[in-house]
């Protein structure tokens, strides 16, 4: 019964992309630059399977070993962007020639914001590129006392949507978000809508756990579309579900932060089934990479590694394990935005062979080849499949 067990860590990047500059990148390296800010992070049980092997410039100090035993590259992305969405649909098989709009400079027109601010029949605070922890903080009163819901984007292409719990219930939150998401289409169509509820009192208001993401639709068919369509079963855990707009997927967990999502990996793959699970660890990304908080995403990345033997021990024998990454955020440089950087890629499972140098790869979208070619999907997603490389 083969299955194939992808965890994405999100944000953690392996090094500056060629045109990183062009994204104002240069010289972003997530992992390394961790490393480098804070020595004594360690993380053996990734190292141990190639993590420190991988090719490019102080990636040793990530912990090389002699003897790998696991498979490990590194991939480049050839969609253009650095967001959650065009990296996971590249490693599920779609690319993204045109970036999503942004809004940054200007924030969001004023025709759209006018029908927005109609068809939910209040007026919007904001719409301005902030950070969500502050922007609440300075707008959270006004919104108290107004109702107004506090629009914000960021560098990605997001339209977020931030409210007090009290103030605007989640439910209604998220009906606002389904409003804006059918507006925000054409030019205007950004990758994600994303609710942002919120709690507390002036002065200390703290965004709850109540997320949700609200993406546009993967413009051709994904991995997870072929694997659904066969009848295999796909379950995703944490916001993947959100990221392919619930397309292509048997059963969706969505869970409330990293340690969560890794109990819900280790739990669903104690299962008998054949197909994909799919998880998305997203703490690294949402409440370190975007705060430079170095300390607590190097704390987060070692609790993964302190799990992921766990994880191993439940695997079937002709499970494939895939750790990887759909972009960078890089803590320890000013920018508080994701950064264009390479991912890496490590492979395991008790059929793969150890110690394979997988190199660099092209594309995201070699591991959805992959994927394909094992479970006999007989997709094509115009990227090289590692599959004859890895396996015994």
């Amino acid at each position: 019964m083969k299955r194939v067990i992808m965890i994405v860590l999100d944000s953690v990047g392996i090094g500056a992309l060629p045109d990183a500059a062009d994204y104002g990148d240069a010289g972003s390296n997530t992992l390394v630059n961790i490393k480098k800010a804070r020595p004594q992070t360690a993380l053996p049980h990734m190292a141990a399977l190639g993590l420190g092997n991988i090719q490019g410039e102080d990636i040793d100090l990530l912990g090389k070993t002699d003897a790998p035993k696991g498979c490990f590259a590194k991939m480049g992305e050839r969609s253009m962007g650095k967001d959650t969405t065009t990296g996971h649909w590249e490693m599920a098989g779609v690319y993204t020639l045109k970036p999503f709009p942004t809004f940054t400079e200007t924030g969001f027109p004023k025709e759209l914001m006018d029908a927005f601010e109609t068809a939910i029949g209040r007026k919007t605070l904001g719409n301005y590129a902030a950070s969500g922890t502050v922007i609440i903080q300075d707008l959270g009163d006004e919104h108290v006392k107004t109702g107004s819901p506090i629009v914000y984007t960021s560098a990605d292409s997001v339209f977020q949507i931030a409210a007090h719990e009290d103030v605007i219930p989640v439910d209604e939150l998220y009906k606002i978000c389904e409003t804006a998401r059918e507006l925000l289409t054409g030019e205007y169509g950004v990758a994600r809508v994303i609710a942002r509820p919120f709690v507390g009192e002036s002065g200390n208001y703290t965004r709850t756990k109540n997320r949700k993401d609200f993406s546009l639709p993967p413009t051709g068919p994904t991995i997870l579309d072929y694997a659904k369509e066969k009848g295999l079963n796909v379950t995703a855990i944490g916001k993947i579900e959100d990221i392919f707009e619930h397309r292509g997927i048997t059963r969706a967990d969505h869970t409330t932060n990293n340690n969560d999502g890794i109990e819900k990996t280790i739990l669903y793959a104690k299962e008998e089934f054949a197909g994909i699970l799919f998880t998305n660890l997203v703490d690294t990304d949402m409440i370190y990479g975007h705060r430079n908080d170095v300390e607590g995403y190097a704390k987060a990345l070692e609790y993964f590694d302190s799990k992921l033997p766990e994880i191993m021990a439940e695997m079937k024998e002709e499970d494939i394990l895939i750790i990887t990454a759909d972009h960078g955020c890089d803590p320890t440089t000013p920018s508080t935005d994701h950064s264009r950087e390479y991912v890496p890629l490590l492979v395991w499972g008790k059929g793969v062979k150890e110690g394979v140098d997988l190199g660099v790869r092209a594309t995201f979208a070699d591991i959805a080849q992959t994927v394909s070619e094992y479970l006999e999907l007989g997709a094509d997603f115009g990227a090289t499949s590692f599959l004859s490389d890895i396996l015994k």
